[in-house]
C-alpha cells in the first residue's frame, strides 16, 4: 500500500465545496465584480495570475496534506466571526478593501473548521498569497504612488543629466527645454512594485531557506521597481527628442513599460543567485511535494480514525450548516433589508449664495471626467474673494448614499497630487460664528516650487463632524443600522500663501472665511 497518494475528496466534500462557492459568490458578487474591474487596470492586471499561484502552492503540499489527519475544529469560528463582522462593516460602510479582507478570513476559517489547524499551518503561505489578489486600499496606493513618483522623477532627472541633457524638475514635471514630461499615476512605479513584490515573495518561498535571505529578497523588489521606472522615464526623455510625442504616449509608452518589467525579472534572479552564494548556503529550488517528516507519518499512524458517516450525515454536518446559514443571514440583512434608503431632503448647491459675509464669489464648473470619477450627488466649487482680492476656494461634495465605490474621497490621498509636496498635517479648532461653538478640522500645508497653499477640511456626517476616513466608515456602518442613512459630505477650503505674507496670515484668512461660511453651509447639509 502506497503511503503517498493524491488527496481524495469524498462526494459530500465536493457538494459542500460547490455550495460554499455559490454562497460566497452570492455574498461577494459586487465585491468581485469590482475586483475584476480593477484587474482591468494595468497597475493591477497581475491579479489574474494570483489564483493560479495559490492553487499551485496548495498542490505542492498535497502529499503533506494527505499524511496529516483532518481535525475539524470549532475554533475556526473565531476567524469566521471576525470575517462576518468585517463583511457587514464593508457592506454597510461602503468599503471594498474591508470586504476583501473579510473574504480572506472566511476562507481561512472554513479550512480551519473542516480540516483543522495543522492543515491550515501546512498551507498558510498559499492562504496568505490570496491577499495578493486584492489591490492595496486606495489611500495606501495614492500615498505609495506619490512617493514613488517623486523618487522616480528625481532619479530620472539624474539619469538624463548624466546623458548630457539639460533638465529641470518641478515636483513631478520634468522640463526638457523643448518640452515637458509629467510623471503621472501610470508612471508612479506602483505598476511594477506590487507584482515584483509578489514575485520576490514566491522566489523567496522556493529558493531561500533562511529568514534573513527571504527578507532581503522580498525587500529588494522596492528599489528595483523604483530604479527600472526611473530608467524608463529617462529613456522616454531621451527618445522624446528623437521620435517625438509618440514615445511618451500611446502604444510605445505601454510597450516600454512592459519591456522594462521583463528586464527586471533577470535582475531578481540575479539577487537570488547572489544570496545563495552567501553563507549559510541554501538548498536551491525545491517543491515541497515529498517533504513529509517522520513526525507527520507518526501523527498519521496514531490519529483516531474518522467516524464512518453517510453522505447525508456528512452533508448536513453541523459546522457546514452553521457556516452556510450565517453567511446567508448576514447577506440577507445587508441586502434584502435596505438600511440606506432614507435620504433626507436638502437644498441644492445651485442655490448657494455667492455673497457670504464680506466675501464675494464665482462658481467654477468641474470637468465631467472628475464628476464621473468622484460620483457625488451634488457639489459646489467656487472661488471667494475678500476686500483685498485674496482668494479662498470652497469645495463641497455631498453624497446622499455612500455605497461601495461611491463614497467620500479623503483629501489625505487626493491633495498630494500634481507635484504638490505634502509638508504638514494636523487638526485645528475653528470659530464658526454660531453661538461661540468651534469646529474641529484637519489642516494641510502644501508646496510646489515657489507656490504654497493652506487647506482646512472636514466631513459633516448626519449631525457629526469627522476628520478621518476610518471614522467615516465606522459611522456609516452604525448609522446604516440605526438611522438608515449614510449621507455625508466633504468640505474643503484652500487658500494660497501669497509671497508677501506668512503662513499665520493664511491661517487667519481661512478661519475668517470658515466663520462666515459655515452657518450658510449648514442650511444645505441635513442634520
Amino acid at each position: 500500500m502506497k503511503i503517498f497518494e493524491e488527496i481524495k475528496i469524498r462526494p459530500a466534500g465536493w457538494v459542500k465545496a460547490v455550495i460554499y462557492a455559490l454562497v460566497l459568490g452570492l455574498a461577494y458578487f459586487t465585491a468581485f465584480t469590482y475586483l475584476l474591474h480593477l484587474w482591468g487596470n494595468e497597475d493591477f492586471s497581475y491579479g489574474y495570475l494570483v489564483p493560479f499561484f495559490v492553487v499551485f502552492l496548495i498542490w505542492e503540499k498535497r502529499k503533506r496534506l494527505d499524511v496529516i489527519p483532518s481535525e475539524p475544529s470549532w475554533k475556526g469560528l473565531v476567524l469566521f466571526a471576525i470575517g462576518i463582522l468585517l463583511y457587514a462593516l464593508g457592506e454597510l460602510g461602503g468599503e471594498y478593501s474591508t470586504l476583501y479582507i473579510s473574504f480572506w478570513l472566511i476562507i481561512a476559517s472554513l479550512v480551519w473548521l473542516h480540516l483543522g489547524w495543522r492543515k491550515v499551518r501546512t498551507i498558510w503561505f498559499a492562504l496568505a498569497m490570496i491577499l495578493a489578489m486584492f489591490p492595496p486600499p486606495n489611500v495606501i496606493c495614492v500615498q505609495m504612488g506619490l512617493g514613488l513618483k517623486l523618487i522616480s522623477s528625481q532619479l530620472g532627472v539624474w539619469m538624463l543629466q548624466l546623458s548630457g541633457m539639460s533638465v529641470f524638475r518641478e515636483g513631478n514635471v520634468i522640463d526638457l527645454g523643448f518640452t515637458q514630461l509629467q510623471v503621472v499615476d501610470a508612471c508612479s512605479g506602483l505598476r511594477y512594485l506590487v507584482p515584483l513584490m509578489v514575485l520576490s515573495l514566491l522566489l523567496a518561498h522556493w529558493f531561500m531557506d533562511h529568514f534573513w535571505k527571504r527578507l532581503v529578497l522580498f525587500a529588494s523588489a522596492v528599489p528595483l521597481a523604483v530604479f527600472i521606472n526611473s530608467f524608463r522615464i529617462a529613456m522616454t526623455g531621451i527618445l522624446y527628442r528623437v521620435a517625438g510625442q509618440q514615445v511618451a504616449e500611446g502604444f510605445f509608452h505601454g510597450f516600454a513599460g512592459g519591456l522594462i518589467f521583463v528586464v527586471a525579472l533577470p535582475v531578481l534572479f540575479l539577487v537570488v543567485w547572489l544570496l545563495k552564494m552567501l553563507p549559510p548556503r541554501d538548498r536551491g529550488f525545491r517543491l515541497q511535494t515529498a517533504d513529509v517528516t517522520p513526525e507527520m507519518l507518526e501523527l498519521r499512524k496514531n490519529a483516531k480514525p474518522a467516524e464512518a458517516m453517510s453522505f447525508r450525515e456528512e452533508l448536513f454536518e453541523s459546522r457546514f450548516v452553521v457556516a452556510v446559514i450565517v453567511i446567508l443571514m448576514v447577506f440577507a440583512v445587508t441586502h434584502v433589508f435596505e438600511f440606506r434608503e432614507k435620504i433626507p431632503a436638502r437644498k441644492s448647491f445651485s442655490q448657494f449664495p455667492m455673497v457670504v459675509g464680506e466675501w464675494s464669489g464665482a462658481k467654477q464648473a468641474m470637468d465631467q471626467q472628475f464628476i464621473d470619477a468622484l460620483k457625488f450627488s451634488d457639489y459646489i466649487s467656487a472661488n471667494f474673494y475678500d476686500r483685498q482680492g485674496k482668494t479662498v476656494n470652497l469645495y463641497v461634495a455631498y453624497y446622499e448614499d455612500q455605497r461601495k465605490g461611491e463614497s467620500i474621497h479623503s483629501p489625505e490621498s487626493c491633495l498630494p497630487s500634481s507635484g504638490w509636496n505634502f509638508r504638514e498635517a494636523g487638526t485645528v479648532s475653528l470659530p464658526t460664528g454660531s453661538g461661540g461653538t468651534r469646529l474641529k478640522a484637519s489642516r494641510a500645508f502644501m508646496e510646489r516650487g515657489g507656490l504654497r497653499e493652506m487647506a482646512y477640511y472636514w466631513f459633516p456626517m448626519r449631525g457629526k463632524v469627522l476628520t478621518r476616513l476610518y471614522q467615516i466608515k465606522l459611522h456609516n456602518f452604525w448609522d446604516a443600522l440605526i438611522k438608515r442613512r449614510t449621507d455625508g459630505a466633504l468640505v474643503m477650503t484652500i487658500t494660497p500663501i501669497y509671497p508677501a505674507e506668512t503662513q499665520k496670515e493664511a491661517d487667519q484668512r481661512l478661519q475668517e472665511f470658515v466663520k462666515d461660511m459655515k452657518p450658510v453651509l449648514d442650511e444645505f447639509l441635513p442634520d
